[in-house]
């Protein structure tokens, strides 16, 4: 997730000692913006009930209380522990922030893609049946986390995914419950991706990116015709946008979505994933699945 479109400047070369402070500052300005600037009450009131105690096992309030201003704010700070982290996807929680301290959220709508509702362009399965793309699951997880993470050509672009962030998924990407997708060029050079958590019968996309046109629809295909393979229920893309909503997903409410996710059995138990040859990802048609659907 980036800034919006108008919050973007022409990126100059920086020295490395200010490139953070000017991170930091494009992060205090994106966190002031009118739609914004009564978070920090939400903030301190989250704070104050830490302080107090008030915690209800490893997060300050459950996702259906939930708070209402910021939506879906739930804690404030504390590890991002490899325990902390899987305990947090199974109650539908992730944790999001440009500025420290560590939010924590389950907003009251989420983007989800039922899997038999994915949409693939004619265009698209066109060049995957042109093989001019390698795809692979789980070969390069940092390079993608970083590819996801570095600005866009030519502009600044705030970011959430932070030296702290990687670390964290790194960790739980080594046992087994973060992944990635790697789409390599004729070359052999990463031109496209996206990496994730799985968690019981849904995938939460957490980032993508793409260094070639259409990369990223490659790496979001390719990864939504294994998870239908494998048994998953959503793919997750957590806040609606034109993007995702042209890759077909759309907003159920968090009652919902929570529902979805506790009756799921575990798709996958934690390991490396690996690209199943097998599988027709251009000729595959979602609408076949035989999924339920609300």
């Amino acid at each position: 997730m980036h800034a919006p479109e108008w919050f973007k400047t022409r990126r100059l070369p920086l020295p490395g000692l200010l490139r953070p402070a000017v991170n930091g500052a494009l992060g205090l300005a994106w966190a002031l913006m009118p739609p914004r600037l009564l978070h920090p009450l939400g903030f301190a009131r989250l704070a104050l009930e830490r302080l107090l105690g008030r915690r209800r096992g490893l997060f300050t309030r459950p996702p259906e209380e939930a708070l209402a201003l910021p939506d879906g704010l739930v804690d404030i700070g504390g590890p991002m522990s490899v325990d902390r982290l899987v305990a947090a996807y199974a109650a539908g929680i992730y944790p999001w922030c440009h500025l420290p301290p560590q939010k924590w959220w389950a907003p009251s709508r989420r983007a989800v893609l039922f899997l038999a509702e994915s949409r693939i362009e004619k265009s698209l399965r066109r060049v995957l049946r042109q093989g001019r793309y390698r795809v692979t699951f789980d070969t390069a997880f940092e390079e993608v986390m970083r590819a996801c993470a570095a600005p866009r050509p030519g502009r600044h672009a705030l970011t959430w995914i932070s030296p702290r962030f990687m670390a964290a998924y790194r960790a739980l990407h080594c046992a087994g419950h973060a992944h990635s997708v790697e789409v390599w060029d004729g070359d052999g050079n990463l031109a496209g991706g996206l990496y994730g958590v799985a968690s019981g019968g849904v995938f939460f996309t957490e980032s993508q990116f793409a260094r070639a046109r259409d990369t990223s629809k490659i790496a979001f295909v390719t990864l939504n015709r294994h998870l239908a393979e494998w048994g998953f229920t959503l793919n997750d893309g957590k806040h609606m946008t034109a993007h995702l909503a042209a890759l077909g997903l759309r907003e159920i409410g968090r009652e919902e979505f929570n529902a979805i996710l506790k009756a799921g059995r575990v798709a996958r138990p934690p390991a490396r994933w690996r690209v199943d040859p097998a599988l027709d990802v251009a000729g595959w048609e979602p609408a076949a699945l035989c999924l339920l659907k609300p």
